[in-house]
């Protein structure tokens, strides 16, 4: 029952993503994203808005492709998850809550992923990150 009540309480923040079936979605840290995805094991992606993006800037490495567009009609995740659909997905947004819904949305369609969490603990942590003024494009 504890445990049950930490990981509801773990995903309400944003750190843990809960499947329907009550598996939590694996989180890391953004340092050991940035390893992941430099030795080639990963794809990082940024869940945000893209008023955000332009706002704040992007992690470097990252595809940008919107919580909107996953949840919606997929014009920019299709191609994108056909493409990556063996490689580990670490999401992050802006404070890692959007990050974690999308984490569970694709992994219980069989996806690997994982909650990098946030932009912020991103550029906190000295991470390389890049202006984006970019628009998806479908």
């Amino acid at each position: 029952m504890k445990i049950s009540l930490l990981i509801v309480a773990l995903s309400w923040l944003g750190l843990v993503g809960c499947a329907r079936g009550g598996a939590p979605v694996a989180t890391c840290t953004p340092a050991e994203a940035a390893q992941r995805v430099a030795a080639g094991q990963a794809v990082l992606v940024d869940v945000r808005e893209p008023a955000e993006w332009a706002e704040t800037g992007v992690a470097a490495p990252a595809q940008l492709l919107p919580l909107s567009d996953l949840t919606g009609e997929r014009k920019l995740w299709k191609a994108f998850l056909e493409k990556n659909r063996e490689r580990e997905l670490l999401l992050y947004c802006r404070s890692g809550n959007r990050s974690g819904r999308a984490a569970t949305l694709l992994a219980e369609e069989g996806f690997r992923t994982v909650n990098a969490g946030s932009f912020r603990a991103w550029s906190a942590a000295g991470l390389p990150t890049r202006k984006s003024t970019e628009a998806p494009k479908p």
